[in-house]
């Protein structure tokens, strides 16, 4: 048993000699019931004290590792060894698996940003100021609902872009609109109430509210958005949960008409509006709809989120609350994390106020039409008989295909074509209504990729 420590490196030499002979163990370079060299001898070996050998003795035996025979020696304990031949097989099988189901695999995932034009310059140009120009506060705790500079911001920034009527106050920060959404849930729902939700919606909203303890009542959708008819008159929802602006998947946008059906029935009910304004800055044709929050503000709670605008890595996003919820809310958000980085916060403050969001918002809005144009070309071109549906916004689109039905079989066949596309019918609570419409996303994929994804979904198709 040979291997070399270094007095140089940062480990320290028990760490170095521990971690290489708990390696050994579990590789099987030395097996069940094999005998270690004695402390001695193994210090003597690499050059080390005595004690150190003896310290990770001890370590290992106490782990399991080794056990010691008296009047014997120490030896490997039996089931410490991976099986070398079993597990490097399996090691092997999986990752051939992987090269081959992913592969140049071209990914129509929805929702996902255009990663490469991150704006790094400037933002790491803003992080540099922070850290050197923030008061010495910026590194402390602070309060849950996050950073005043952040929520200042935001609250101008909502106002003249969304139509989002709020006062700093009632703006609390979040992990995103993943932690929003589930800290609403944990706020509104109570004794085992339930959530009036989009049906089809994106099966990660569902989880979470079902994580939350609601049980979930699906309301059909439309090319109008959500029915207010279908709600129900006699037991009403802890809140109902729209994406009014481009709904997900089927990309609509929620008419006025409902927008105050809606309203009018929370009032009626004393229920809320839970309005996630998912991927609303990305409007191709027209103006953008103003948001349901404008229309009511103490009836409905607003969830934004800044992972489609600039990078899901921020894990930066927010909630509007009406002004009586504000407290009960500080206390949930408190307990769940304490805060989020003020750091971050800053950064994005300053990304606001010195109006890099807009231009930045403006430059993605050109790249995500030109990819979305690129798409309904490619598909137009491949598939005659094939339907865009939906608005002209965000960063998906909904295709129907008449004669063709989505199963679970076919989706795999194409997935070996190195192209993955989405059912709307993964997306439905009520299945059958949608088995012949997919998603797909273009915000991360490149002109060029996206139309070689095309020809390889008709490849795909033709040969199923």
């Amino acid at each position: 048993m040979w291997f070399q420590v270094s007095r140089s490196d940062k480990k320290t030499l028990t760490l170095q000699v521990y971690e290489q002979l708990r390696d050994y163990i579990l590789n099987g370079t030395v097996k069940v019931n094999d005998k270690m060299p004695s402390t001695r001898e193994l210090s003597n070996s690499l050059g080390v004290s005595r004690n150190i050998i003896i310290e990770v003795y001890d370590q290992l035996v106490a782990e399991g590792y080794l056990i010691v025979r008296p009047r014997s020696g120490t030896y490997v304990a039996p089931g410490s060894t991976f099986n070398k031949s079993q597990h490097q097989q399996s090691y092997n099988s999986e990752e051939k698996h992987h090269e081959n189901t992913n592969k140049e695999l071209i990914d129509f995932k929805a929702a996902t940003p255009a990663m490469d034009h991150f704006p790094r310059k400037i933002w790491g140009r803003l992080a540099k100021e922070v850290y050197y120009d923030a008061p010495n506060s910026i590194f402390g705790y602070h309060s849950s609902e996050g950073i005043i500079e952040l929520k200042e911001e935001l609250s101008r920034y909502l106002l003249r872009n969304r139509g989002v009527v709020s006062h700093p106050d009632q703006i609390m920060i979040t992990s995103g609109a993943t932690q929003a959404l589930s800290l609403i849930t944990n706020l509104l729902i109570k004794n085992n109430e339930y959530v009036a939700v989009e049906d089809p919606v994106s099966d990660e909203m569902r989880t979470i509210f079902s994580y939350g303890g609601a049980a979930i009542s699906p309301i059909p959708v439309d090319d109008k958005g959500i029915k207010p008819e279908e709600l129900s008159q006699v037991n009403p929802p802890g809140f109902v949960f729209i994406l009014p602006s481009h709904q997900f998947p089927l990309g609509g946008t929620l008419t006025i008409q409902r927008r105050i059906q809606l309203i009018e029935y929370a009032r009626k009910f004393n229920c809320y509006i839970v309005e996630d304004d998912y991927d609303s800055e990305f409007t191709y044709e027209g103006t953008p709809i103003p948001s349901v929050q404008g229309l009511k503000p103490d009836r409905v709670i607003y969830v934004g989120t800044f992972s489609k605008i600039l990078s899901p890595s921020l894990r930066i996003g927010y909630v509007v609350l009406p002004t009586k919820l504000i407290d009960r809310f500080k206390k949930i958000k408190w307990f769940t994390d304490r805060h989020n980085s003020s750091l971050e916060q800053m950064i994005l403050a300053r990304f606001i106020k010195e109006g890099y969001i807009e231009r930045h918002v403006r430059k993605m809005k050109r790249i995500y039409k030109q990819r979305r144009e690129a798409l309904v070309k490619s598909l137009n071109q491949h598939f005659s008989d094939c339907s865009i549906l939906g608005h002209a916004a965000g960063m998906h689109l909904v295709v129907e295909f008449p004669s063709i039905k989505f199963s679970k079989r076919l989706i795999h066949w194409i997935q070996e074509h190195s192209v993955k596309i989405y059912s709307v019918e993964q997306y439905s609570i009520l299945k059958g209504k949608h088995s012949n419409k997919i998603v797909m996303g273009y915000g991360s994929l490149p002109t060029e990729k996206i139309e070689e994804g095309v020809r390889r979904l008709k490849k795909a198709i033709e040969t199923y």
